[in-house]
């Protein structure tokens, strides 16, 4: 049975492993943040009404982590380059062709993978070849990417040496338990090969040697225990693998800690790279961590709105927006609606005032905490509730396949003042997944709103055609 020397479940499916003394957590009676905030929550300032709700790039990582129960199917097709283009590897369709070891491919097939996913297909020849190659690949949420470079490390890790041999750092510490639990389940046949989490609150004395053969943390808390602590001997790590890239560079200090960590393994280590997206900011932090690189990244399909109709309705004020909203709701036979709102506060106002009007209506914003978001998401996907009012913190990676409508009660603009086109468009994503017919109603209340409009139409070269509240039959 797999060992690990602390762990603290995020998510309740996982059980943890038994903490031993030397770990103290403090608990406040505050409520921390992912980032390790007291005062994650708070009321609207005048910061919240012009900016609107913030999106936290790590929690929506987590977020995502939580609420995926199954692999999601994405349609866009993966380009791998290869650092040598004669070499046979390419891509596996079953896990037996990886020859892993049974006790490893048991726990493999335990976790419910009957089949490689997508990126494993690609992914894991290249993690598992022999000599080592390094990889940088693009891998969104729920695509399995996180059990593929797990079972790369369960394989690299040799049980008869009691050192780190395979190390993986992550943005925060809720991230890197979300990890540790894949590598607690999937190895739980794996006899003698233990893990150990390099996260705050987990204490290493100094003269203390790290014997688990798995070391999983957060780059300033694994900086000290390879540095001032001596704990864990770099020049020994043989596997590195940087997990959520795009998340750890927006955070201050994540990105240079990870240069730092890189530059203290040997030549030879492998070096597996992971992140969502690979914009340029992605790309440079890549180049500096990861050399001759094998790379996988999504191909990216033109930007197609194709399946949803877009509207916007013309209102004097939040009041006449409501009353659409309301006309909107009762005049369709929708499955589902998720409604966008700029604040807190009028996501708040909005939900108490529908569910006045006999709506089933959950909420979802930012001074929630992960747990309770997963928690209001779960019940919207099982439709305990048919509308979804939310700010920002759900407009991108939620996939709920019932969705047909997204109304924008507040556009969105950047802290400019102009149209935030790409959360638009991840916004109204929201309805039409999967191929699915969908609708996209804009309430604009002002001049101001409807040049976001028309700047929107400009940007995305299509027209959202004018709808009036009095006659609904376009929408059918």
């Amino acid at each position: 049975m797999m060992e690990a020397s602390w762990a603290t479940s995020v998510d309740m499916q996982v059980a943890s492993a038994p903490a031993p003394q030397k770990v103290e957590r403090r608990r406040s009676a505050r409520r921390a943040d992912i980032n390790g905030n007291t005062d994650a929550g708070g009321s609207d300032d005048e910061g919240w009404l012009q900016q609107g709700d913030r999106v936290d790039l790590a929690q929506q990582s987590l977020l995502n982590k939580l609420i995926r129960h199954s692999l999601v199917l994405n349609r866009n097709r993966v380009e791998v380059q290869q650092r040598d283009p004669n070499s046979p590897l390419y891509s596996v369709k079953s896990f037996e062709e990886l020859r892993l070891k049974a006790d490893l491919l048991n726990g493999v097939y335990q976790m419910g993978f009957n089949r490689p996913s997508g990126i494993q297909e690609n992914a894991l020849p290249l993690m598992l070849a022999h000599p080592p190659q390094n990889l940088i690949a693009q891998s969104q949420s729920g695509t399995g990417k996180t059990a593929a470079f797990c079972l790369a490390m369960l394989s690299n890790a040799n049980p008869a040496h009691a050192w780190p041999q395979c190390l993986c750092i992550a943005p925060t510490y809720e991230l890197a338990l979300q990890i540790g639990q894949v590598v607690e389940q999937m190895g739980k046949f794996c006899s003698n090969v233990k893990l150990v989490y390099a996260v705050r609150g987990n204490r290493m004395e100094k003269g203390t040697k790290v014997e688990e053969q798995i070391v999983i943390g957060t780059p300033g808390t694994v900086y000290d225990w390879c540095t001032k602590r001596k704990a864990i001997d770099p020049k020994r790590i043989s596997m590195f693998v940087l997990d959520e890239a795009d998340v750890m560079i927006a955070m201050q200090g994540h990105r240079d800690q990870s240069i730092r960590i890189q530059r203290l393994l040997p030549k030879e280590c492998q070096m597996l790279f992971f992140s969502a997206t690979f914009e340029d900011s992605v790309w440079s932090f890549a180049e500096k961590i990861i050399p001759n690189p094998n790379i996988i990244r999504l191909k990216r399909e033109e930007e197609t709105l194709d399946n949803i109709r877009q509207f916007y309705m013309v209102c004097k004020d939040k009041e006449e927006k409501f009353a659409a909203l309301c006309n909107l709701y009762g005049c369709l036979t929708i499955a589902q609606t998720i409604v966008f709102c700029k604040t807190r506060r009028m996501a708040s106002w909005l939900a108490e005032s529908m569910t006045k009007e006999g709506h089933q209506v959950g909420v979802l914003s930012g001074e929630m905490t992960v747990e309770q978001r997963a928690a209001v998401i779960e019940r919207y996907r099982q439709g305990k509730e048919k509308v979804l009012v939310t700010t920002n913190v759900c407009s991108r990676g939620i996939d709920v396949e019932q969705v047909t409508l997204v109304v924008n009660f507040d556009l969105p603009v950047d802290l400019a003042g102009q149209a935030d086109n790409d959360t638009y468009l991840h916004r109204i994503g929201r309805a039409g997944r999967f191929g699915k017919r969908g609708f996209a109603v804009n309430l604009v209340d002002s001049q101001r709103s409807m040049d976001i409009i028309e700047q929107i139409e400009l940007h995305f070269n299509r027209k959202i055609k004018k709808l009036d509240m009095n006659d609904l039959e376009e929408l059918d």
